[in-house]
């Protein structure tokens, strides 16, 4: 045997480097800006924005600035995406409470798009091993690190999902068969086919093959057909239950920003007053009668079950508009130093319903909370401003208010998943969210509709949202708004709804669909380590 016979025998199967196997990744100054962009495109996307087509963009633009990089560089892409999205999507943190609470928010979530950014980096062997592995592997990655981000730490902050840019989008359909995990997964799936389209239609142009365009118009049309096909997935409509009349009271208040806690009265005073306009309005047939009134979160700072001042003009404006109030109360207790976020059911004549009161499960840490406070104070003394920490309620918010059974959450807690799912499988007919945004602006408000928009089609469920301020209104179970009012304004909305009952498939899987997709992430980065072994080593 010759020496070069011996060398082409003993050629190694695969180079060492798997970067030189599988091609170079974009240069650093091109990369660097695409992951900006691409946090751009993403921010462009959510409300008050609205362009929802950005966000497969936004997904793309990611994933071809990671992509073939060392797993550092992939993070550092994925963390610039992270900052360019999060730091204006959260602006509203800032407002009333100073940069330092907005910036270490923004960051925190900015690290797990660098988490993303790895990973994307890490799977790039396998996203190379064929023309449809990319698009299921972002897909995959966008579901696991929302899995993570929306969990941890402290129980997460979901804000920002994919899922929450789709509520104009066609996609938006396909939270009734597997909820907002589905939704992100079909928004990153779309973002991975146009990524494929453009790379591998660039590389087939380069190396001058004729059929170059097949290679960027069938992974495009396929991105079109996710979005197109989405609009067979069957939501439900306005359906054939029992008709309810509700009125939505936004009082507003006399100050926007943190101080409205030093306005207590003035705010519980704003809605009872709107709440007697309407009984008058109602009784001058003017107005349909109301079967039930929602008041916002933090209706009543006041502990109306301590306060008989605050209690009994509760009940003037229940007397009144003869008609149960679900009143947004702060309670004392159940210890010294602890106090309650809570939805109370006060019925005419009889007055609170001790039986039917919800307790916010998901208070909002270092908002509603501080854990850690002795190391929190070591960042800002900022902290103390929250002098009493709220306790978690511990059932699901599925409130019987006669005409209907209701399902609560209180603010936040409508971007967690299995908090709006609890309240469905526990009877809740109509979803309820009431919420605060008077420390907020527009722009936050209308991201919780966004969410809203999304939970009514998961569960098939007519829903609304009742704010102090706005933007507050009313969703159809097929996620179209009605009624939406202003911001910072005083408003009373009156709409009849039809109740249902029914399950949609994504009720009934609950989180399955996150865990199987999230499982398949998981088995796609331990693939691309088994891969990239196998590629370091050199047979001989």
């Amino acid at each position: 045997m010759t020496t070069l016979d011996r060398d082409e025998t003993q050629a190694p199967a695969a180079p060492p480097n798997p970067a030189a196997a599988a091609g170079r990744p974009l240069p650093l100054r091109v990369a660097a800006p695409m992951a900006v962009a691409a946090g751009l495109a993403l921010l462009l996307a959510f409300p008050p924005y609205g362009v929802w087509p950005l966000a497969p963009v936004g997904v793309a633009l990611l994933a071809a600035a990671a992509h073939r990089r060392r797993l550092r560089a992939g993070a550092g892409a994925g963390f610039l995406t992270g900052v360019a999205l999060f730091a204006p999507l959260l602006a509203w943190t800032n407002l009333h409470t100073g940069y330092l609470p907005w910036a270490l928010l923004s960051l925190l979530q900015a690290g797990y798009l660098a988490l993303l950014g790895a990973a994307t980096a890490w799977v790039s062997p396998l996203a190379d091993r064929g023309r449809w592995q990319w698009p299921a592997l972002t897909g995959l990655l966008w579901v696991g690190q929302e899995a993570l981000r929306d969990r941890t730490p402290f129980g997460g902050f979901p804000w920002g999902r994919l899922a929450f840019t789709q509520d104009g989008s066609p996609l938006l359909r396909l939270a009734a068969l597997g909820g907002a995990p589905l939704v992100t997964f079909a928004v990153a799936v779309a973002g991975g086919l146009l990524v494929t389209a453009v790379w591998r239609g660039w590389a087939a142009r380069r190396a001058a093959r004729p059929e170059w365009w097949l290679a960027v118009a069938v992974p495009a049309a396929v991105a079109v057909a996710v979005g197109a096909g989405s609009l067979l997935t069957p939501v439900a409509a306005a359906g054939g239950g029992k008709a309810v009349t509700v009125a939505i009271v936004q009082g507003n208040v006399p100050r926007l920003g943190l101080d409205f806690n030093a306005q207590r009265q003035a705010v519980l005073n704003n809605h009872v007053d709107a709440t007697l306009e309407l009984a008058a309005r109602v009784a001058s047939g003017a107005q349909r009668q109301p079967d039930l009134v929602v008041w916002p979160e933090n209706s009543s700072d006041i502990d109306p079950l301590r306060n008989p001042t605050a209690g009994a003009r509760i009940s003037q404006a229940a007397d009144a508009i003869r008609a149960p109030i679900l009143v947004g109360a702060v309670l004392l207790g159940p210890g010294p130093g602890q106090v309650r976020n809570a939805g109370i059911l006060w019925r005419p004549d009889t007055g609170a319903d001790m039986a039917q009161l919800y307790t916010k499960r998901h208070p909002v840490p270092f908002a509603e909370y501080v854990p850690l406070r002795d190391v929190a104070r070591m960042v800002s003394d900022q902290v103390d401003l929250i002098r009493s920490d709220f306790v978690p309620g511990s059932t699901p918010g599925v409130v019987r208010a006669g005409p209907a059974v209701l399902g609560d959450v209180i603010c936040f807690e409508v971007a967690y998943d299995e908090v709006v799912r609890d309240t469905v499988t526990g009877g809740a007919q109509l979803l309820v969210v009431q919420t605060n945004n008077a420390t907020f602006n527009a722009a936050e408000a209308r991201q919780q509709l966004a969410m809203v928009r999304l939970r009514a089609v998961e569960h098939g469920r007519p829903a609304l949202m009742a704010s102090t301020v706005g933007v507050s209104g009313f969703v159809a179970p097929d996620g179209r708004v009605s009624d939406a009012t202003g911001f910072n304004t005083r408003e009373v909305v009156v709409r009849q709804l039809r109740l249902d009952s029914g399950r949609t498939l994504a009720t009934r899987l609950g989180w399955w669909p996150e865990v199987a997709l999230a499982g398949l992430a998981v088995a796609a980065l331990a693939g691309a380590g088994v891969l990239r072994r196998r590629q370091r080593v050199v047979p001989g």
